[in-house]
Parts: structure tokens; C-alpha cells; sequence
């Protein structure tokens, strides 16, 4: 009965870390939507052609992929995640 209460344990705060971050970069990523929409539609009515590239998102994303390694490496000490688990995962995070 133990092992099943640990399997049990594991697998939602495996689904309640997961729903958390997917969460999370939902709304982070509704938000730079948001934010690059509202910058387009400045630099539309003023007819300066392109709009002009900002460091500033890249400096955001560069934030959320060091935020979602951590967490990753916080599930694997944890024991959450196993070395493949992680591995996969960061891969996805950084490709």
C-alpha cells in the first residue's frame, strides 16, 4: 500500500508541476502576444515602415528558459524527474 500511496503522490505533483508551468508560459506568451500587437499597432499608424526589433523580448525569453531549467532541475532533485525525463525536457525548453 505504501508504494501505490508514493505512486499516487508522484504522479500529481508530477500533474500539479506540470499544469504550473504550462500555466505559467500560457500566459506569459498571451502576454508578449499582447505586447507585440500593441507595439505593431504603434509603429503602423506612423507609417515608419518595419517595426523596429527591441532586445527586450529576447532578454524575456532568455528569463523564462533559465526559470523553466531551474524548475527542472529543482523536479530532479527532488526525484521527481528521472536523468532521461530531464534530459528530454530541457531539450525542449532550449530547442
Amino acid at each position: 500500500m505504501p508504494g501505490l500511496l508514493r505512486g499516487v503522490a508522484r504522479t500529481a505533483v508530477i500533474s500539479g508541476t506540470a499544469t504550473a508551468v504550462s500555466n505559467r508560459v500560457s500566459r506569459r506568451q498571451a502576454g508578449r502576444w499582447a505586447q507585440q500587437d500593441d507595439e505593431q499597432q504603434a509603429v503602423a499608424p506612423q507609417g515608419a515602415g518595419t517595426p523596429v526589433a527591441t532586445s527586450q523580448p529576447a532578454a524575456d525569453e532568455m528569463t523564462d528558459k533559465i526559470d523553466q531549467l531551474k524548475q527542472l532541475a529543482d523536479l530532479k532533485a527532488q526525484g521527481v524527474l528521472t536523468d532521461e525525463e530531464f534530459e528530454s525536457q530541457k531539450r525542449r525548453v532550449l530547442g
